[in-house]
């Protein structure tokens, strides 16, 4: 299934940090921002992990809920959140399922050369459970956040 705007999320259900699991229907009623990165720790998923910490508030304020989806476990995520004082929750999708399902998983370019692996993307999923956005690749992880925020609050 192709994540298409307009259309209904796949729904899912993984575990977060705390090992307690979560589902697309957890969050029915909200804005979910849902944000794949590669992996806990390393320089540009903690730029953006970083990014949507600095602007938690105005985040916040729209009454959007921000999710962070990586392959990592845990206790990977635990450390993660502690490092950096991340305010938001981060799930383990260790086979890459979900992933997949939001394209956020496949054949890529990286430094020049064709690979496979996790697509830095992110997912606006409204409070009806429908796709508003879909930032199928994100190119610069620090100014992503920022781009989120503005569309949440209708700024072009």
């Amino acid at each position: 299934m192709a994540i298409e705007e307009g259309k209904p999320a796949p729904d899912f259900i993984l575990t977060d940090q705390h090992g307690q699991s979560r589902s697309l229907a957890d969050y029915r009623g909200k804005d979910v921002i849902v944000y794949f990165y590669p992996q806990d720790d390393t320089p540009g998923c903690t730029k953006e992990a970083c990014g949507f910490r600095d602007l938690w508030h105005e985040i916040s304020a729209t009454g959007a809920v921000v999710l962070g989806v990586s392959p990592d476990n845990a206790d990977s995520h635990l450390r993660f959140i502690d490092k950096y004082s991340l305010p938001l929750d981060l799930l383990s999708d260790p086979d890459k399922t979900m992933m997949a399902e939001y394209g956020a998983f496949g054949e890529k370019v990286l430094y020049g050369r064709k690979t496979v692996g996790v697509i830095r993307s992110t997912v606006w999923i409204g409070p009806d459970g429908n796709v508003v956005k879909h930032w199928r690749k994100v190119p610069k992880a620090a100014d992503h956040p920022e781009k989120v925020l503005k569309s949440l609050t209708g700024r072009k």
